[in-house]
């Protein structure tokens, strides 16, 4: 985590005694403490699951420390010497942060799977450049996500918030003073003596970010967890704490001692009590926030009593002055190991590992972080440290650059394997439906001898297809020209496939997981002269799953996703198609918790029977397909890191297949009247499910098929269709 200059650092002393800036060491065990949570929270310690909060921790004393050191410059000389602030923000904090970046970089190549080695190396180079914060939230990344090889850069992400905000918070001084001057007649004095400019300025940013952090935690979560204007407040706090310290000195002893354990207990309380779940930064980062501040404040009256005692100790301190570099250090560390030792860490083995990145944090505050920080030539020189720290960023970025052009090219060297091939055995018109569930029956039969094959051969074929290489070209097709609408696009085109003068319509509905079986449906309507309609849109279940309050509700309003759900069903009743096929994924707020909906839970499963039931009541016949086995993790990267096994890559059904969801669903789809298909057995057999069959690779991603397995399923799901359609013939089972 970026920090402050803790040497020389402080709050202001004004009181019965002078202006003075003097060392806080409890300032620096509060750092230990800040740094020592997020370490154990990495390091997936039983107990800390909001140690996350030590960045919060980080963000007040920055916020402290860097306006107490604008204030002192600004009161007693009128300006701010922008070289001089600045060359010292990058004596102290570019050359490490770069120099572990190239090192992770460099292990990262030579660790990590091949398709995962790009997005790395972007990762780095943007926290190269402090903007890895904004990258991540263009990634959409949830910082408690683990659908990913987690990035060894993702805890840049702060770094790139308080190097924007050492950029912001001078110029922001100084234009205060300016206004200052501008407007008041006995200009020097107005400057040197007036707080009050300062405070509104500092309390309006704290208002106006925390309003921003409120909303935006439950719009766009990734947003407001990475950007600066959501967690400005809390570096804002700190500045008023910094520019108020002279009402903090006047508190008694006892009252200092109670506040200060008070605001360390609330830390602490937020690291214990919080999870990953926990909605944040939103109103739960105030506990944390606060805690801080009143550490911090209590200290201005008695820094070496109270809970300033205990973080003054040599242990505390001693931890505190490799926080910068421990924080650098231990993510990276605890990312790469399991590569590096081919197996997941244990809790002894992840404690050991963030004791072996303490270490190497030692290593560099002692042989590059001092020795820059304090070499003279550098120290007394503002252009001298801006260029020290420009030529630590050119290096990560060019050797970032570097990098990408050796990447090794993930293709199989397996000999070349045929493509499934499925056999759908034709049921005569008229047949009674013992003849759709044979024919259901023998589909899925031909798939279980295809799926247990698939794990007799290791190495992935040199035929693989769609190649690893490919990727990103098949991940453009899912959109089918913009039939699959994007979060926030609104209304829904017209997307006719197949026979489009048919009589007979079937409406394929639902989200990303529904315009995945299009391959399939097209075929069949092509078999089966159907006019296909597609309606799809991304993170919006086409059921009403809503659980939350209000803020959940705004997500689904900005997203259009009731909107959206009206026009379908208004479409639909008007259509009256023969047939609707519903396919939806189930990941919301299990595999990603940054939607409004979970699935499986009692909003879901009730969503789900009321618009079977609304469909039913338009005369229609409905097909809910069930969740595919989920791999819970990215599969193309695992088959680029085992082409000589993919069997390595292979589910546990128990751990793919949510059975006890599946059956819940099954009922609420017969409550409104409709037919439910458990497909687990289209990719799993009794016990395993592989990642690749034949020739095919099965998934795209952490959740989707692959356009050519499903394909391949064109069979299985036209036996499946059948039998739905055949049910409306025989009347209900």
């Amino acid at each position: 985590m970026a920090h402050a200059d803790s040497l020389r650092a402080g709050e202001e002393q004004q009181s019965r005694r002078p202006e003075k800036s003097h060392f806080r060491s409890d300032i620096e065990g509060l750092r230990a403490v800040a740094v020592t949570a997020v370490v154990l929270f990495h390091a997936a310690v039983p107990g800390i699951g909001g140690g996350y909060v030590g960045v919060d921790v980080f963000f007040v004393i920055s916020g402290f420390l860097i306006t107490g050191l604008l204030w002192r410059e600004v009161s007693s000389t009128g300006s701010v010497r922008l070289r001089n602030f600045y060359g010292a923000r990058a004596r102290r904090l570019l050359p490490a942060s770069a120099a572990v970046g190239v090192v992770t970089m460099i292990a990262s190549l030579l660790l990590l799977p091949p398709l995962r080695v790009p997005t790395v190396l972007y990762d780095g180079i943007a926290s190269a450049l402090y903007v890895g914060n904004y990258w991540f939230v263009i990634d959409n990344i949830n910082y408690f996500s683990d659908l990913l090889t987690p990035s060894p850069f993702l805890h840049y992400w702060s770094l790139g918030v308080e190097e924007q905000f050492y950029l912001v918070w001078a110029p922001l001084m100084l234009g205060t003073a300016w206004v200052i001057r501008r407007f008041r007649r006995d200009k020097a004095r107005a400057i040197a003596s007036s707080r009050r400019p300062y405070l509104v300025v500092l309390a309006v940013v704290t208002v106006v970010s925390f309003a921003l952090s409120l909303v935006i935690t439950f719009v766009v979560p990734a947003m407001a967890f990475f950007s600066l204007p959501t967690r400005a407040w809390q570096l804002a706090v700190g500045g008023l704490v910094a520019l108020t310290a002279i009402h903090w000195q006047r508190l008694s002893a006892g009252a200092a001692a109670i506040i200060g354990w008070a605001g360390l207990a609330m830390i602490l309380v937020a690291c214990l009590w919080f999870t990953s779940t926990t909605p944040f930064p939103g109103t739960a980062a105030l506990l944390p926030t606060l805690g801080a501040v009143l550490v911090i404040g209590a200290g201005c009256a008695t820094p070496s009593q109270g809970c300033g005692q205990l973080l003054s100790t040599s242990p505390m301190r001693a931890v505190g002055r490799i926080s910068y570099s421990w924080y650098l250090w231990h993510w990276p560390v605890l990312v790469l190991a399991p590569a590096l030792l081919g197996h997941p860490l244990g809790l002894a083995e992840r404690i050991i590992a963030a004791l072996l990145a303490a270490g190497l944090a030692w290593l560099t505050l002692r042989y590059l972080e001092n020795p820059l920080r304090f070499a003279p030539k550098i120290k007394n020189s503002g252009w001298r440290s801006l260029g020290l720290g420009a030529v630590a960023t050119a290096i990560a970025v060019v050797v970032g650059l570097g990098l990408l052009k050796v990447v090794p090219t993930p293709i199989g060297n397996g000999a070349p394997a045929s493509a499934i091939t499925l056999r759908g055995p034709s049921v005569p018109s008229g047949a009674d439906m013992g003849a759709y569930d044979a024919a259901v029956t023998q589909t899925i039969a031909q798939i279980q001898v295809a799926l247990a094959a698939s794990f007799e051969a290791k190495a992935v074929p040199s035929n693989l297809t769609p190649p690893l290489t490919n990727l990103a070209a098949e991940q453009a097709d899912y959109t089918y020209n913009g039939c699959l609408r994007t979060p926030y696009e609104s209304g829904q085109p017209e997307c006719v496939m197949g026979d489009t003068a048919s009589p007979t319509t079937v409406a394929l509905i639902g989200d990303s997981h529904a315009a995945m079986w299009t391959p399939a449906f097209q075929q069949i309507a092509g078999q089966r002269h159907w006019r296909l309609q597609m309606m799809a849109k991304e993170a919006c279940p086409i059921m009403d799953a809503r659980a939350g309050g209000n803020f959940a509700n705004l997500v689904e309003d900005l997203q259009h996703c009731q909107q959206w759900r009206d026009e379908i069903v208004a479409r639909l009743t008007a259509e009256r198609p023969k047939l609707v096929v519903v396919s939806v994924w189930r990941g919301y707020g299990i595999d990603e918790t940054m939607s409004g909906f979970r699935a499986f839970d009692k909003a879901w499963l009730n969503g789900m029977t009321q618009l079977v039931r609304q469909l039913r009541d338009i005369g229609t016949q409905v097909l809910v397909l069930g969740p595919i086995a989920s791999p819970h993790a990215n599969v193309p990267i695992c088959v680029s890191g085992h082409l000589d096994d993919v069997t390595a890559c292979a589910l546990s059904r128990s751990a793919a297949v949510n059975q006890s969801g599946i059956t819940a669903e099954e009922a609420a789809t017969a409550a409104g009247g409709g037919q439910y298909a458990d497909l687990s057995d289209l990719f799993c057999t009794t016990d395993r499910c592989p990642v690749i069959v034949g020739n095919t690779l099965i998934y795209l991603d952490v959740s989707h098929l692959t356009l050519q397995y499903s394909r391949a399923l064109t069979p299985a799901i036209a036996a499946l269709t059948d039998r739905a359609l055949a049910v409306g013939q025989h009347g209900s089972r």
